[in-house]
């Protein structure tokens, strides 16, 4: 149905074209009547029916248009040009929703890795490059110059975007109650309480966060000349930019490549500090006698109780068995983890002789170094620790729990997504392709018409071309990665919360790095003038604002959606302000 509709759109485009008319010129006359040509069977040269067919009259040729690839439809007037704008945006649209679903099916197959790092992030933003590839490569350079505002129009509209409007909407509509600063899973009953409703995200997203905001780096040096107020080192500057955002856009790639792996090492690491809070807190529970002395520092003679109590047979040592005994023993609350593996991290952690066994001065060791391990961790040392030792403990045991948490462990239920056998690689692979290559042809084939449509309307209203970018072209690139973010955070879990934010900030990201290399490679190689100084600056903004509040903290409060709000029409009021008040541009 999808494919019929697009077929009949297309059909639409390309079969509209120019009306062909007969131009009467009408000459002095006796008569009302207007002659044929012919007068008393001859030719009368005064009295001509002009039939023009392909070559209008000389005023109305000042007010052609031109057709792109000569023969798409184009048209002067307003009306007519908003009628292609939503034409050409619904392609556009079509083809990013084409790219996206042939990405989805190609990352079933292949999995995450390459593809995950260096196929998705890419093609997500081949809608936009390639309308700013084409707004600087249309014409000479003086026709370059005047529509290379809508690449940068649609570079500024498209961050903006996501991090404003869909950031916002997204926190809306995956809200949860939040329990001692962490949203609870599914759970919505406060309704629009600004502060114990919001979401939760892992610490990963706030990664995320900070490549985004050290992303708008190679907008600070292009712009740097132009602060100095500079003019001779701006195409110098330039080319620094366009070489560190592809730097930065390879070593991007490179991390989500290998992202995956650090991720199961993080989590790995913090499942195993879960255990080692689980066991001290269970030793405390069972120790005759507290486990710091009134110094505050380990308390040797009690651990030895405890190992003396742990050791089941009495031969001196503690064998794996005892301790994987131990470890099943204790509840983790609900935290799944390998047994076999805990009891291998415990070994690595005490075993100094590599005997396999833990004799009794390994275990004292090893305790005493959990202890102040969790001591430091807590923020309890000293002589007061002692009589806390309880408090500390519980402290850690929270501490551990939500870093686990965070990390965004997917073997707890979260994970909502079948993970199977895919039924037939070899078509899925294949339908993969054709969406791919479907939605690349229509992104390429329609970019240019899209980008002459919206100078035509620009030229019809004395509406400057970058607002019309700015808010239009973003809509069409980048609604199906709005909508498919939206539907995702409805579903109202903190894993689902964290791929939707940190996809926003990857979008962003690859919009600083890729379709700015772009636009830098353009401006560099065709000689053009870097004059976007308001543009930046409100990048520089968004990017820096949203990007250190999901830095440093992993819950989103739903009253931050009002920041997230108000920060679209401030774009839009601070560029006009800047360019038409104190003429920046």
């Amino acid at each position: 149905m999808r494919l019929r509709s697009l077929f009949s759109l297309l059909f639409l485009v390309l079969f509209t074209s120019s009306a062909y008319a007969r131009f009467v010129t009408v000459h002095p006359s006796s008569t009302d009547l207007i002659s044929n040509g012919i007068s008393g069977g001859s030719l009368d040269s005064e009295l001509i029916i002009k039939t023009v067919v392909s070559s209008p009259p000389a005023e109305e040729k000042e007010e052609a248009c031109e057709q792109t690839y000569g023969f798409m439809p184009c048209t002067k007037t307003a009306l007519g040009n908003v009628f292609l704008i939503l034409v050409y945006g619904f392609l556009m649209f079509t083809a990013a929703t084409y790219l996206s679903a042939g990405s989805e099916l190609l990352l079933e197959i292949l999995g995450p890795g390459i593809v995950g790092g260096l196929f998705l992030p890419m093609l997500g933003a081949l809608p936009d490059a390639m309308l700013i590839m084409v707004s600087g490569l249309s014409g000479d350079a003086a026709t370059a110059q005047s529509q290379v505002s809508v690449g940068m129009g649609l570079l500024a509209g498209s961050t903006v975007m996501l991090l404003t409007v869909i950031w916002g909407t997204c926190t809306v509509v995956g809200k949860c109650d939040l329990r001692d600063t962490i949203a609870v899973n599914n759970q919505d009953t406060k309704g629009f309480h600004l502060q114990d409703s919001g979401v939760t995200v892992d610490v990963w997203t706030s990664y995320a966060a900070r490549i985004m905001a050290i992303s708008v780096i190679p907008f600070v040096i292009v712009q740097l000349p132009q602060v100095l107020n500079s003019t001779s080192g701006r195409h110098l500057a330039v080319l620094v930019a366009l070489i560190l955002s592809v730097l930065m856009l390879i070593s991007y790639c490179v991390y989500q490549v290998f992202q995956p792996w650090i991720q199961r090492r993080r989590l790995a690491f913090a499942k195993h500090k879960h255990v080692i809070s689980g066991i001290l807190k269970h030793l405390k529970q069972h120790a005759l006698g507290r486990l710091l002395d009134d110094e505050g520092q380990p308390d040797e003679h009690v651990i030895r109780k405890l190992f003396e109590t742990i050791d089941a047979n009495k031969d001196g040592s503690l064998s794996a068995a005892e301790l994987k005994a131990l470890i099943i023993g204790i509840s983790f609350e609900d935290i799944d983890f390998d047994k076999d593996d805990a009891v291998g991290r415990v070994l690595q952690d005490f075993d100094k002789t590599l005997d396999e066994q833990i004799d009794q001065e390994e275990f004292v060791r090893g305790i005493k170094h959990w202890l102040i391990q969790a001591m430091g961790a807590s923020g309890h040392s000293g002589p007061d620790a002692g009589p806390r030792t309880m408090k500390f403990l519980d402290h850690f045991h929270v501490q551990t729990k939500r870093e686990h948490a965070l990390l965004g462990d997917n073997e707890n239920g979260e994970n909502d997504e079948e993970s199977g056998e895919v039924a037939d690689p070899k078509w899925i692979t294949i339908k993969a392709a054709l969406l791919l290559l479907l939605g690349a042809a229509i992104a390429a084939a329609f970019a240019d018409p899209l980008v002459d449509t919206v100078n035509n309307f620009s030229a019809a209203t004395g509406i400057p071309s970058f607002f019309i970018s700015f808010i239009a072209l973003p809509l069409a690139t980048n609604s199906s990665e709005a909508v498919s973010a939206i539907i995702f955070a409805s579903r109202k879990k903190i894993r689902t919360a964290s791929l939707t934010f940190s996809e926003l900030c990857g979008g962003v990201t690859m919009n600083n790095i890729l379709c700015l290399s772009v636009f830098l490679a353009i401006v560099y190689v065709r000689g053009l003038t870097w004059n976007f100084s308001s543009e930046v600056l409100v990048i520089l903004i968004v990017c820096l604002v949203m990007g250190c509040f999901a830095s440093f903290r992993t819950t989103y409060p739903l009253w931050t959606c009002f920041i997230a709000y108000l920060l679209y029409p401030f774009s839009l009021g601070l560029v006009y302000i800047l360019d038409y008040w104190f003429g920046w541009s």
